[in-house]
């Protein structure tokens, strides 16, 4: 009987044991999760801690294993930067295919393992969130151990691991949509990030923008960081753009081998061959030799030379980094994974089509897109010139002239007219020189007014009729020069707002007043230029030669610095009811006389009393295709000195 007794006394102290070990273990781990959070952090970046313990998945990556920085080496500074104590904010605008996600995952792992705090990670909507959470945060965790020992499994009872919340000592992952009110504006957290800002909802439910009820939450924080990432989209409304132009606004810029200086790599500055196949009606492209120029000396280098030369990061506002500010802009040109052909054949591709060309110029080529509506962007335009055998294409049958007067210079363009308003861009030109001088209205004359243009076949056309912008601070020396041409049918112009205003009406006598003295009068034509400009981007939309289709010219005057200019201004809303539509220039766009230019010359051959059908028999008579007629009188006669030839003939008084 006493040793049944000893022997349940014995099993009763084992048990106890075991309980009170388990007991002690469980505490053990608490404690240890317990002071897991508040041990300080190692002594490294982000940079050191993912080049030591980041690991990249299958699923998310085609170069899987622990990460490698120097495949990326202009993420280092992004990513130190987030380590920086002065730096609160950062911003990063990035093209796809150059790891902006990666730059998110790595600070993100760096925080749970080495800085733990609660992080708010913002996406567009909550499926985005959704998904993010399943294809890069789990992968992440899963495959680097050193996440995966502090963020328990998400089939384990209380685990703390859900698909939108990811707990670990010290803090809380939680991902959501910026629409999500709710989540935005409850509890502090010290990490914001946010997502593909430029896709966000304008706000969150009726409690205004999402991003300032996120950043509102890290008011308690004195070691708080927010980080925005987005690729761009549009000019005027893109909100990654306005918070980068807050920060440092540094560039990735790569040295030159031939001059040895920085420059970024822009799209403006790729040359590339292009060749085009057509096959049942279906265009191929085929890229080559493409080179980039250097914008400082000239040179032209290959893409294998330039993605191996030294490239910083430089800043344009360096004075923020005081304020806590530092913001990055990248484009893909410098990314390992996007090939510069495979950029010029998405380029090519895209030509003729607004919205695929967006999506070009917002990850190929990180530049913001102005949105125009339906009217054509530049690089369509460019992508439709085309080669004139002449100086005058056959179907032009007058010309007239736009010029726009400024300070130092004129600035002009002459326009052929066709039938049912098909026009042909002839030249566009700049006159340097004083408008009150006279030596440049002597270059005027030569350039524009008394010249002679002429077909394949030798025969001439003068410019019929001229506008001259009377804007500025030289009205009166204005004046007084188109006066003295009138028998050219210079004019002077006025330009007046407002949608109701006719492109032209009858001209009005105006004073020519000079330094106080009045020197006579001058017939000067008041043009609704809202009008004109309505007209211009209405006549652009036109895909097909024929009726108001507008021709350019594959020439140098007629490049991307002129069709930027020609689409410069667009319709905006005016004021509080946004009834009514005012034209106002696309942020970005600081010169718009191409516009102007072609405004006047579509103005001066409305003005002009010409009937094509007698213009377009005489130059057929002319050139022998067809003779008059027995009896026929041509609507307008033509003043002749002497036989008509072709070399040295030009109409100039339709």
């Amino acid at each position: 009987m006493r040793v049944k007794t000893v022997t349940n006394n014995r099993a009763e102290r084992r048990q106890a044991e075991i309980t009170a070990n388990r007991a002690a273990r469980r505490l053990m781990k608490a404690i240890s999760r317990g002071l897991a959070g508040m041990q300080p952090p190692e002594n490294l970046t982000v940079t050191e801690w993912a080049e030591c313990k980041r690991y990249l998945s299958t699923e998310a990556s085609a170069e899987p294993g622990l990460w490698r920085t120097s495949r990326t080496p202009y993420l280092r500074a992004i990513m130190d930067a987030f380590t920086d104590p002065k730096v609160r904010h950062i911003v990063f605008v990035a093209a796809s295919q150059v790891g902006k996600t990666e730059v998110i995952n790595n600070m993100i792992g760096y925080i749970i393992d080495q800085n733990p705090g609660s992080i708010l990670f913002v996406h567009p909507t909550t499926i985005d969130a959704r998904e993010f959470s399943k294809l890069r945060i789990a992968p992440m965790i899963r495959d680097s151990p050193a996440l995966r020992r502090r963020i328990s499994a998400p089939k384990s009872r209380d685990s703390g691991n859900t698909l939108l919340q990811k707990s670990y000592p010290g803090g809380i992952l939680t991902l959501c949509g910026s629409n999500e009110a709710h989540a935005l504006a409850s509890k502090p957290i010290r990490y914001v990030f946010g997502d593909e800002r430029d896709r966000w909802a304008v706000s969150a439910g009726t409690e205004g923008d999402p991003w300032e009820l996120a950043m509102a939450r890290q008011t308690t924080f004195y070691n708080a960081k927010a980080v925005e990432v987005s690729t761009c989209t549009i000019r005027g409304s893109s909100a990654i753009a306005k918070s980068f132009a807050k920060g440092t606004m540094e560039r990735w810029k790569s040295q030159c081998p031939h001059c040895g200086e920085y420059h970024e790599i822009q799209w403006k500055d790729i040359r590339y061959d292009a060749e085009e196949t057509v096959v049942s009606n279906e265009r191929t492209y085929t890229v080559s030799n493409i080179m980039w120029i250097c914008p400082g000396c000239g040179c032209v280098s290959e893409e294998t030379t330039m993605k191996k030369q030294p490239a910083r990061w430089e800043a344009e506002n360096p004075a923020a980094y005081a304020n806590g500010e530092r913001s990055f802009w990248l484009n893909a040109f410098v990314s390992p994974w996007a090939s510069w052909e495979s950029i010029c054949l998405k380029y090519q591709n895209a030509l003729g089509d607004t919205a695929k060309m967006q999506v070009v110029y917002n990850t190929c080529f990180g530049q913001l897109w102005e949105d125009r509506g339906d009217i054509q962007d530049p690089d369509t335009l460019l992508g439709r010139r085309e080669i004139y055998e002449a100086e005058l294409p056959e179907g032009v049958l007058v010309l007239t002239a736009g010029v726009d007067t400024q300070d130092d210079r004129f600035e002009y363009e002459i326009l052929g007219h066709g039938h049912f308003g098909e026009t042909w861009a002839i030249e566009k030109g700049i006159i340097m020189g004083r408008p009150d001088d006279p030596a440049t209205w002597s270059s005027l004359d030569m350039m524009v007014f008394d010249r002679v243009l002429r077909f394949k076949d030798g025969l001439g056309l003068k410019v019929s009729m001229s506008f001259v912008d009377e804007g500025g601070h030289f009205t009166g020396e204005v004046r007084r020069f188109c006066q003295q041409r009138i028998q050219k049918k210079v004019f002077c112009i006025k330009g007046f707002y407002g949608p109701d205003r006719p492109l032209t009406s009858p001209p009005k006598k105006q004073k020519i007043i000079i330094k106080n003295r009045y020197l006579g009068t001058v017939w000067q034509y008041q043009l609704g230029v809202d009008s004109g400009k309505q007209m211009v981007m209405d006549n652009l939309k036109v895909q097909a030669p024929g009726p108001k289709y507008c021709h350019f010219p594959l020439r140098d005057d007629y490049g991307a610095m002129y069709f930027n200019g020609l689409l410069s201004e667009h319709l905006v809303p005016e004021g509080k009811t946004r009834q009514r539509w005012v034209w106002q220039k696309i942020q970005g766009h600081k010169r718009n006389e191409p516009l102007d230019c072609r405004v006047y010359a579509l103005a001066a051959f409305k003005a002009l009393p010409v009937e094509l059908d007698a213009v377009d028999r005489r130059l057929k008579q002319a050139r022998g295709k067809r003779p008059p007629s027995e009896g026929q009188v041509p609507a307008q006669q033509t003043r002749r000195r002497g036989p008509i030839k072709p070399k040295d003939t030009g109409y100039d008084d339709w």
